[in-house]
């Protein structure tokens, strides 16, 4: 598997785990940097909300999950955005490694269609977090 597919798999992973939303303020110095991540997944035709309820579930159950967001794509009526914000890189690869986070993904896989290319990012700060 070529390495940006493998890592989008990886964001899959987490975006169909769920999370908790916790406030947070912006790191000060010397702290911890937060973790992001944006994808976009498109589902096989008419399993958007499928996919979308199997996104959402467990949002409680996700330890170092800040934030997390699944939104539809106003364009395109299979596909959706997945923005997360972790406390640090490791929660988000812990996550990966939990029975309800990996029989999520093996329910999710086979609806979905593909994904775009995602991106990696830094959270500083914002409202929500």
């Amino acid at each position: 598997m070529d390495r940006q597919r493998r890592g989008f798999v990886l964001m899959a992973g987490a975006a169909i785990a769920g999370a908790a939303f916790a406030p947070v303020r912006a790191s000060p110095a010397g702290a911890q940097t937060m973790y992001g991540l944006i994808g976009k997944m498109t589902a096989h035709a008419g399993k958007r909300d499928e996919l979308v309820a199997i996104l959402l579930e467990g949002v409680h159950d996700m330890p170092g999950c800040l934030s997390y967001i699944v939104a539809h794509d106003a364009g395109d009526a299979d596909a959706i955005w997945i923005t997360e914000v972790w406390d640090s890189q490791d929660s988000h690869a812990a996550s990966l490694k939990l029975p309800a986070v990996r029989a999520a993904i093996a329910r999710a896989m086979p609806i979905i269609a593909g994904f775009d290319a995602g991106t990696t990012t830094r959270p500083v700060g914002g409202h929500g977090l």
